[in-house]
């Protein structure tokens, strides 16, 4: 079985490896159990360690936890994947404990993705935490509360890890462009905004950051001055990019689907008609501009006029059921109503907004306020805590709460106009929002 070890001298390794803190001052994040007055750093640095299972994302510091506490409690790590281990490995690895408690060595069981072992493979670890044999640590991206028996939760304490910070991942990589262990003297320089893209599209991975960067800085090519520049075309050829892709068609057959398109939003029925008609006379399937009816619905149309959508799939519908002669007209119909009716893209632009966020901004945790609570442990953590159940309030509303993590409080992406029924909408959402300011129960975000 082989150790867990603190040697960083192999320059083959990843960076990622190399960069494996040594000590808990070059440990990043993870504050909220790991900072200066924190009951678990102190227990570390005393060289005290106890069962755990810590909990938390890829790339948070799970197995670095693991092994820092094995370098300061002076115990040897036996380690374990529940991915590739049975029954087998666990007896070999307890064998081994055993022979580290007679030599008066201390014995740290660090098993990865322990979820995977089932209960018969849980159940072995026990009356060996039990008896001191072994320190057992269990790492685990899944909640322990749904994968993990009762009788070794309650023989080991869970700590939960948090998706870095991005000022955690920007002190990473400056950490991992500054020690002798890393990229010190690979001469590389950021595009301004380069470093902070890389920060942000790793969602919170640590090891993701130090991989990225290891390959920016191979793939960076010097320039006169012997600089390596890493900007925004490396930054995309190596994390990726969404690239948008088209079915295969003339530029002609576009051009008039755009004008049909066009011709909706503007609120021009005959001129919509007409390019209609141009196109079901080239030979275009009438249910090609069906399928675009229900986009324009919903991005032009909106709730200006919910029934848009209805009329746009009875259109749908009735080419299935008649025909196309018949089926032709009723797609007409659908074009004229939509034309017709009143226009808001505010649902579309909320969207979009929402969106952007959503793939641009950290992956921000739910409020334990909104969280379910099936288990004790998830109840322990705070998990619905404080959740006002709004059919419970007057009107079904809880005026002051927020569904917002704390980072977007007060953010709005949905913009009512003042045309068809999102006039009345926007009555309701001000309405709403004046309870908000009024209510004595604000949710402190």
């Amino acid at each position: 079985m082989s150790n867990l070890s603190l040697d960083f001298s192999s320059d083959f390794r990843p960076l990622a490896a190399r960069m494996r803190p040594q000590t808990l001052d070059q440990y990043i994040g993870q504050q909220h159990i790991l900072g200066p007055d924190k009951p678990l750093r102190k227990a570390i640095l005393a060289g005290h360690c106890h069962s755990m299972i810590l909990w938390g994302p890829p790339g948070t510091g799970k197995t670095t936890l693991a092994e820092l506490m094995a370098h300061y409690c002076q115990a040897e790590v036996e380690r374990l994947s529940a991915v590739t281990s049975g029954i087998k490995e666990i007896r070999a690895a307890i064998d081994k404990a055993k022979e580290n408690s007679w030599r008066g060595v201390r014995t740290i069981l660090f098993v990865d993705e322990v979820h995977r072992f089932n209960k018969s493979q849980q159940d072995v670890f026990l009356p060996h935490i039990e008896d001191g044999t072994i320190t057992f640590i269990g790492a685990t991206t899944e909640n322990p509360s749904f994968e993990l028996n009762n009788a070794l939760l309650s023989r080991a304490r869970v700590y939960l890890l948090k998706r870095l910070e991005e000022e955690d991942i920007l002190a990473m990589i400056d950490q991992a462009l500054t020690d002798s262990r890393g990229l010190n003297d690979a001469t590389l320089t950021f595009a301004p905004g380069v470093k902070e893209a890389l920060a942000k599209a790793v969602d919170g991975d640590g090891r993701k950051s130090l991989n990225y960067l290891e390959l920016l800085a191979d793939m960076a090519e010097a320039n006169g001055a012997g600089e390596r520049l890493i900007d925004s075309a490396l930054l995309a050829a190596v994390v990726g990019e969404h690239v948008a892709r088209f079915d295969k068609g003339g530029d002609h057959f576009f051009d008039l689907i755009s004008a049909v398109h066009k011709s909706i939003r503007g609120s021009a029925p005959d001129a919509a008609l007409y390019w209609y008609a141009r196109m079901v006379s080239a030979g275009c399937d009438p249910l090609y501009i069906a399928r675009r009816l229900l986009a324009i619905a919903s991005e032009d149309v909106g709730n200006a006029d919910p029934r848009a959508m209805q009329v746009a799939l009875s259109a749908w519908d009735c080419f299935h059921r008649i025909g196309p002669a018949e089926g032709e007209r009723a797609i007409a119909q659908a074009i004229v109503y939509l034309a017709c009716a009143p226009k808001s893209n505010a649902v579309y632009t909320a969207w979009k907004a929402a969106l952007n966020d959503a793939k641009n901004l950290p992956d921000f945790e739910v409020p334990p306020h909104l969280r379910n609570a099936p288990t004790k442990l998830m109840s322990d953590l705070g998990y619905g805590a404080e959740y006002r159940y709004a059919h419970d309030e007057a009107g079904a509303y809880a005026a002051g709460e927020s569904y917002f993590p704390p980072e977007l409080a007060g953010k709005h992406y949905y913009q009512p106009t003042d045309r068809g029924l999102e006039k009345q909408i926007a009555q309701k959402l001000d309405y709403l929002r004046e309870l908000d300011k009024q209510s004595p129960r604000k949710r402190d975000n």
